[in-house]
């Protein structure tokens, strides 16, 4: 298993490292609040050919893999791009797969979002793009439902995202019964996946503001990062980046098998997970305490700046938070990741 960058993943990197550099950003990003959308940049992104670079060759898109599209995913949380890409790319290649998806979702003329949780009483209750998606895939009951219609209106919250909820009326049905839950979990898996990697791209950025700044400020006459205590507070943060990063890149690898047909192991016992499922969980806790951990931390060391409008790491500091509470506590997630791992499959 090489976990590394192959060439074209290095060249997709460089490509929208610059794009994001250009288009987005903390400046954008806070223009762009409260409601966490920039349309500008979103027509920007679709000439790129991004909206759709996920779905198969075969049905007209870019035919991208899971472990492309993170690599895309880092480099928008390294710049807060207010752009709902993540969700619109799962939710286009779910489409794809049910044989929902036509040109407007392709290109990104219609925004598509994933209800992150099942519809209750004719509701998808705070959808992550809810307040700009034209196109809404949930679950309800046991049926894959595909709802058009205009953006909700958008929920006030800490990490100014495009959330909302969202009536349910007419939709079509794209699948029922265990084909529908299957891939429903299975693109929720991907949206864990990608949102991990949208959260290492904002650990790295964090830490990078952290230093540059301890290396600026100075207090008697001396950089603040000269001090021993502030060193500790930024050391270990490295070794965070690079484990939650490993981590998702190992969970979309297991997710390119699984969209090959191959099944992943689960052996607690032999230290030996390859389940995409698992790894998706992983991934997103993992990488959602290392952006807490992170931005926590560099927003410390810029001292009462730090909590300043004018500083960036604020941004980052909301942001982290906001995407790892999207389907509720982190706690949640590990009981949910603890019983799949312990409860075995016959009881079950």
């Amino acid at each position: 298993m090489d976990l590394g960058l192959t060439e074209d993943q290095e060249a997709i990197r460089d490509v929208f490292a610059d794009f994001f550099t250009s288009e987005t950003g903390p400046e954008r990003a806070r223009a762009a609040e409260p409601v966490g959308f920039d349309a500008a940049a979103w027509e920007r992104l679709m000439e790129t050919g991004a909206p759709g670079m996920g779905v198969d060759a075969d049905l007209g898109g870019g035919g991208a893999s899971l472990a492309d599209l993170a690599v895309v995913a880092e480099e928008a949380g390294a710049r807060i791009a207010p752009l709902p890409l993540v969700d619109h790319q799962v939710t286009a290649r779910l489409l794809a797969n049910m044989g929902g998806c036509d040109d407007d979702v392709l290109s990104g003329a219609a925004i598509a979002g994933l209800a992150v949780r099942p519809v209750e009483d004719g509701t998808a209750r705070t959808v992550p793009t809810g307040a700009v998606a034209g196109r809404l895939v949930a679950l309800d009951g046991d049926r894959l439902i595909a709802v058009d219609g205009p953006p909700g209106d958008p929920l006030a919250n800490h990490g100014c995202l495009p959330l909302a909820h969202r009536e349910v009326g007419a939709a079509t049905v794209l699948a029922e019964g265990p084909e529908a839950v299957a891939a429903y979990d299975r693109a929720l898996d991907e949206w864990r996946t990608l949102t991990a990697s949208t959260l290492v791209g904002i650990t790295r950025t964090s830490l990078d503001l952290g230093v540059a700044y301890v290396k600026e400020r100075e207090q008697f006459g001396r950089p603040v990062g000269s001090f021993q205590a502030v060193q500790h507070l930024l050391a270990d943060l490295p070794g965070l980046l690079d484990g939650a990063r490993l981590l998702t890149a190992k969970a979309a690898w297991a997710g390119d098998r699984a969209s090959a047909g191959e099944s992943g192991v689960l052996d607690v016992d032999a230290n030996d997970v390859t389940d995409f499922g698992a790894l998706a969980t992983m991934a997103l806790v993992v990488a959602g305490e290392a952006a807490a951990t992170s931005t926590d931390r560099s927003l410390h060391v810029h001292g009462g700046y730090g909590f300043s409008e004018e500083y960036d790491i604020q941004l980052f500091f909301r942001r982290a938070r906001a995407l790892a509470l999207l389907l509720g506590d982190p706690a949640r997630e590990c009981r949910r990741l603890a019983d799949r791992m312990f409860t075995d499959p016959a009881a079950a």
